[in-house]
């Protein structure tokens, strides 16, 4: 029998190669492995079209960590940082700058509201004390697209400094170094990329990053001290994920063989239709408006069924070879459907078909 399917944000489904790189053990002082994390660093900064402004700094393990090292490096002691929140993860980020020791200011919008420029641009104006601003590219709570591009104009008018967190977005959705100005964007080896968990990063710009020095609340999260070691030795500072590195860039060379970004989120565009068509057959509908859906996890509302059990539903459709997501929203009874992964239009076909199935099993009317 095949692995189940993960409809999830990440850890996500991976091809047959990306699984077998990891087959080979790699010593971490060896030159072959300095050399495979060189090139999967240079590849990431041409993703992001920053090959001349940026650098990438990789840290040993989740997207979190690189969060949390970003702010913790970038924004000064003193400084301060004001987060666009509009999901669970815009309300991390809030909650890690405090427990670093950073001011933080925050913008709440509700879970099916972007944050509005406009009054970004009236927040940054009455404050000055604050220095830089944290956004959630795709907020994964829900799946909406928040407007970065519009923002990354307001700040950098304001003479402010912009750190993007886009984290299930990167590889897939378009952010382009050259486009949209800011001094870091964070992401993680397990999601549009296609890699496996275990290894963050920090696409930084090369200035923001040499005046950072001193700022680090953390030894093991130091992206100063991780890139001037890297530079001058090629090797991880401490223990480095090998096999993560080494899935990561099988993963990056299927990426690049595919098409790269514009391939990546067609393929992606496709699996979300064929997701939405289907499951809207079934009479489930959608949280977020099509408008301000990104094509990376949707949120659906849960069966109006009064007998409605999520964890039923997921050990059912999980039956069936396909994990779902729960929701993260407090108000309504929702759950999530992944698009992202090495899977395409067939298999979100026939998760619909398998939750379609387990909706007339347990007698769920939508």
């Amino acid at each position: 029998m095949r692995e189940p399917i993960l409809l999830t944000p990440g850890p996500l489904t991976t091809s047959l190669a990306t699984k077998t790189a990891m087959l080979s053990d790699w010593g971490s002082w060896d030159g072959a492995f300095n050399a495979l994390t060189a090139d999967v660093c240079r590849q990431l900064v041409e993703i992001a079209g920053a090959s001349d402004t940026h650098v990438c700094v990789p840290l040993q393990g989740s997207g979190t960590f690189a969060v949390e090292a970003a702010i913790g490096n970038l924004v000064p002691r003193d400084g301060k940082l004001l987060v666009l929140v509009n999901g669970a993860y815009g309300k991390r980020m809030a909650r890690l700058t405090e427990v670093i020791g950073r001011q933080v200011s925050v913008y709440e919008t509700r879970d099916d509201t972007p944050p509005s420029p406009v009054e970004v641009a009236a927040r940054l104006a009455a404050d000055p004390g604050i220095t830089h601003v944290g956004v959630i590219q795709c907020e994964t709570s829900t799946g909406i697209l928040n407007p970065v591009a519009e923002i990354a104009d307001v700040v950098a008018t304001a003479g402010r400094r912009l750190i993007i967190d886009a984290m299930s977005a990167f590889g897939a959705l378009p952010l382009d170094a050259r486009e949209v100005q800011y001094d870091a964007l964070i992401a993680s080896s397990n999601k549009c990329l296609e890699g496996v968990p275990g290894m963050g990063f920090v696409i930084v710009r090369h200035d923001a990053l040499q005046a950072a020095e001193g700022n680090s609340h953390s030894l093991a999260l130091d992206l100063v001290d991780q890139y001037r070691y890297m530079q001058k030795s090629g090797q991880w500072r401490f223990t480095p994920p090998t096999h993560v590195v080494a899935a990561f860039a099988a993963a990056l060379d299927q990426y690049q063989a595919e098409g790269g970004q514009p391939a990546r989120l067609a393929r992606y565009l496709a699996n979300y239709a064929t997701l939405c068509e289907g499951l809207e057959q079934l009479g489930l509908r959608r949280f977020l408006p099509a408008e301000l859906q990104a094509p990376i996890i949707v949120t659906w509302h849960a069966p109006a069924h009064s007998g409605y059990d999520f964890k039923r539903f997921y050990e059912a459709v999980r039956a069936r070879g396909f994990v779902l997501y729960p929701g993260k929203l407090t108000e309504v009874e929702t759950f999530r459907v992944g698009c992202i992964g090495a899977i395409d239009h067939a298999e979100i076909r026939q998760a619909v078909a398998a939750v379609g199935e387990v909706l007339a099993e347990f007698g769920w009317d939508v």
